[in-house]
């Protein structure tokens, strides 16, 4: 078994060395490929509406990243502020899941009237 694994290996390494060598010679012979392209980045702090495309993370720039202001824990309401630990971000407020009842064991969970939140679950008793 051994033996085995040793052989697969040497072929790897056979097998990625070449490609590498394969790679400079075709380099070598297209001037398109020789050159280094240089990448466009595109930052919210330049560009503000990346943050509003679909898939981004939020559609507000903090530190030149999208993020969502309602829900971020790092970015809670405002850039920079986070919350402490065992609290989330809900609403654009750092609340603790464990006892608020309007957000209990998650965002957005009421409790009933007449029932509290205690360890993150409504009328737990």
């Amino acid at each position: 078994m051994k033996t085995l694994f040793f052989v697969a290996m040497v072929m790897v390494l056979a097998i990625s060395l070449s490609a590498e060598s394969g790679w400079e010679a075709i380099k070598g012979r297209n001037r398109f490929l020789s050159e280094k392209s240089e990448r466009v980045v595109l930052t919210c702090e330049k560009y503000p509406k990346i943050c509003h495309v679909e898939g981004s993370s939020g559609s507000d720039c903090c530190k030149n990243k999208c993020v969502n202001l309602s829900t971020d824990g790092s970015n809670c309401g405002k850039c920079g502020k986070q919350c402490s630990y065992g609290k989330i971000c809900c609403q654009g407020k750092c609340v603790n899941p464990r006892t608020n009842e309007k957000h209990c064991g998650k965002c957005g969970n009421k409790c009933n009237a007449n029932s509290s939140c205690i360890y993150g679950m409504c009328s737990y008793a």
